[in-house]
C-alpha cells in the first residue's frame, strides 16, 4: 500500500511536546483519531500492524498521550496530569488535525481509558467528533472494578488457583473502585488477563501481553521500552484514582454524534453489563452496539480483520449519509 502520508510527529500540545503518528493513502479522507488505553498504556504498534488498510478509508492518526509512550519525560509531575487536563490535550490535537486536513470534525476511536477520554470529549467538545466509537467502553468505575474482581475471584475459586486466591484475600475488594495501591490493582489485572478477560482465551498475563508486541513492532525502538514502561506507571499513579471515580451513567445521558459501540463478547476488564445499560439509556442521533464473539477487551486485537471491515463499514456509511445531506 502506498501511503502519501507516513509521519512521525512531536507537537507541542498543552504546553509539552507529545507524540503523534499519522498515516494515510489520501490527505482528503476523513480523519480517524485512535484514543489509547491505560492511562499510559499506548497501542500505536499494534494498530498500525493489523489496521493500516483503514488508510485507504481515513487518515489514521496514533497519539502517545500526556505522559505515555514517547511522550513520556522525567520533567513531567504527577500535577501536570489529570483527566480534564487530557481531554483539553485532545481538543487542542483535534484543531491542529481540522486545520491541517480542512476538517469540520474527526472521527475518534476510544479503547478501555481512551472511551471515558473520547466520551468526555465527545460531550464537552461535540464540534470536534463527527462520530465516537467505543471499544472495550468504561462507565461507572467502582462497579466496573467491582464485577471485574468478582470475575478474577469467581475464575480463581473453580480452577482452584490457591496462589491467586491468597493474592485476591491479600489486596481485598475494591472500596467504591480503588484497591490500596496500583500494585494490587495490578495483581487483578494480571489475573484477570491469565483467565481470559483481557484477551479472547487465556495468556501469560498482563506484561507478556503488553511487552512481546512492543518488541516487535517498528514503532518502538528497544530504547523506548524504559519510556513506555515509566510512562504507563506514571499515568497510572498520577491519573487512576480519578478515573475511578468517573460514572458516565450518571453524568453523560446524552452525545450530539453517532456513537458505535465495538465490544468483545468476553471482557471482564470493563464488564459487559456496565457499557450496557449506559448504551440502553443513552440518548443520541445514532446508536448502535456491535458484538465480537471471539473478543474480549479489545476485538481490535482479537479480530482484527472482523473489526477492520466494521470501521471501515462505519466510516463509508457516515461519510456517505454526510454527502447526501449537504
Amino acid at each position: 500500500m502506498k501511503y502519501v502520508i507516513d509521519e512521525k510527529l512531536t507537537l507541542t500540545i498543552g504546553g509539552i511536546p507529545q507524540a503523534v503518528r499519522i498515516r494515510s493513502t489520501d490527505a482528503s479522507l476523513p480523519v480517524l483519531l485512535f484514543l489509547h488505553g491505560g492511562p499510559g498504556v499506548c497501542d500505536r504498534h499494534w494498530v498500525l500492524r493489523d489496521q493500516s488498510s483503514l488508510a485507504e478509508v481515513a487518515t489514521m492518526v496514533c497519539w502517545d498521550q500526556r505522559g505515555a509512550g514517547l511522550t513520556w519525560s522525567r520533567k513531567l509531575r504527577a500535577e501536570d496530569m489529570s483527566v480534564s487536563r487530557c481531554v483539553e490535550d485532545a481538543h487542542e490535537l483535534i484543531a491542529y488535525l481540522k486545520n491541517r486536513f480542512r476538517k469540520k470534525s474527526v472521527y475518534v476511536v476510544g479503547h478501555s481509558w481512551g472511551t471515558a477520554l473520547g466520551t468526555l470529549l465527545a460531550q464537552k467538545y461535540p464540534e470536534d467528533v463527527a462520530v465516537y466509537i467505543g471499544m472495550g467502553q468504561y462507565v461507572n468505575g467502582p462497579e466496573n472494578e467491582r464485577l471485574s474482581y468478582e470475575f478474577v475471584l469467581e475464575e480463581a475459586k473453580k480452577r482452584g488457583d490457591e496462589k491467586a486466591l491468597k493474592d485476591l484475600d491479600r489486596i481485598g475488594w475494591p472500596k467504591e473502585g480503588h484497591y490500596a495501591s496500583i500494585d494490587d490493582l495490578m495483581v487483578q489485572r494480571d489475573l484477570m488477563t491469565k483467565y481470559g478477560g483481557e484477551d479472547y482465551g487465556e495468556s501469560d498475563g498482563i506484561m507478556k501481553a503488553m511487552i512481546i508486541p512492543i518488541l516487535r513492532s517498528p514503532e518502538y525502538k528497544l530504547t523506548d521500552l524504559w519510556k513506555y514502561y515509566k510512562g504507563a506507571f506514571f499515568c497510572l499513579n498520577s491519573m487512576w484514582d480519578e478515573v475511578v471515580d468517573l460514572c458516565f451513567d450518571k453524568t453523560v445521558p446524552a452525545l450530539q454524534m453517532p456513537v458505535y459501540l465495538t465490544e468483545g463478547r468476553h471482557d471482564q476488564n470493563t464488564p459487559i453489563p456496565i457499557a450496557q445499560a449506559w448504551f440502553d439509556q443513552l440518548q443520541a442521533p445514532y446508536k448502535e452496539w456491535i458484538w465480537f464473539e471471539k473478543s474480549a477487551h479489545s476485538p481490535i486485537k482479537n479480530e482484527p480483520v472482523l473489526w477492520g471491515a466494521t470501521v471501515r463499514g462505519i466510516v463509508t456509511r457516515e461519510e456517505k449519509a454526510q454527502s447526501t445531506s449537504l
